[in-house]
């Protein structure tokens, strides 16, 4: 199988070696007052005139082909170049990301009244029955079990193992989670408790309460775990037993645990057995 840059050479070589045999058969029978004669233009006339249309077309497809080679080598740098450049732009827009999520962070240590370590989650749990993540701190930077974990919109959870460099931390969202809250505006107290997904349920809140949806859920600081005023979520749904003296609210937490990528650990953590010492000492 030829190519069709062979096809065209051997073609082009062909009509001019015809051509070259035409015009040695007409230079045999030349009058060199007339010139070839009428039969000897009629003879070379076509096979001139197909040798320079191939010539042409020849020509005009190498043209073509270079032009076409110079236009991919093109294409390709300027393939090369966008991907740089959108690659540098995903950079910077990364960045940006990180510097707001470490200014929030640093504009609520400064409004937290307590020492503050950030940290890094580096791994999540993949079950479905636990909310727990893995934090890249650990007692070596003076946190233990049972600290309070924050972000920057409110609480996180609560660190339920401890190693030298990485902690679990239980998240507001576990079922074994329990958090001691209040409506912000009607004072109604109650527990905050995960529901293994991405929201959390707010029990034991008296009826005579008049709670609405929107309403904003925080933390009344006396489960000895986070501080006071700590923003837990808000009211999403109200369900109204048949009977009894409680309802029960669907909250929406501030912070979204599926995005989570830097948390807070508050450190000096209250005692727990702060209020044994009051009882003992009345």
């Amino acid at each position: 199988m030829f190519s069709r840059k062979g096809v065209i050479l051997i073609c082009v070589i062909v009509l001019v070696a015809l051509n070259i045999m035409v015009i040695a058969f007409i230079g045999q029978n030349y009058h060199p007052t007339g010139g070839p004669g009428p039969v000897g233009i009629y003879l070379i006339a076509p096979f001139q005139k197909i040798a320079t249309n191939i010539i042409s077309f020849a020509k005009d497809v190498w043209r073509h082909y270079f032009f076409i080679a110079a236009a991919a080598k093109e294409n390709d740098l300027l393939k090369k170049e966008l991907h740089e450049a959108l690659k540098k732009n995903q950079q910077y827009i990364e960045m940006e990301l990180v510097n707001k999520r470490l200014r929030a962070l640093l504009n609520f240590k400064k409004e937290v009244n307590r020492n503050v370590v950030t940290a890094e989650v580096i791994g999540k749990d993949p079950s479905r029955w636990y909310k727990t993540v893995i934090i890249d701190k650990g007692t070596k930077d003076k946190i233990v079990k049972g600290s309070a974990v924050v972000a920057p919109l409110g609480v996180a959870g609560q660190v339920i193992e401890t190693l030298p460099h990485y902690s679990k931390v239980q998240l507001m969202t576990d079922r074994n989670s329990s958090v001691d809250a209040v409506v912000q505006k009607q004072g109604a107290r109650g527990i905050v408790k995960g529901d293994g997904g991405n929201q959390c349920s707010f029990e034991y809140v008296l009826r005579k309460h008049h709670i609405k949806v929107g309403d904003v859920i925080v933390t009344t600081g006396l489960d000895g775990v986070f501080p006071k005023g700590q923003r837990v979520g808000h009211v999403f749904g109200i369900v109204e037993h048949g009977a009894g003296n409680f309802k029960e609210l669907i909250i929406t937490p501030y912070v979204d645990f599926e995005n989570i990528n830097e948390l807070m650990v508050l450190l000096n953590p209250i005692p727990r057995n702060i209020f044994n010492s009051f009882r003992d000492n009345p």
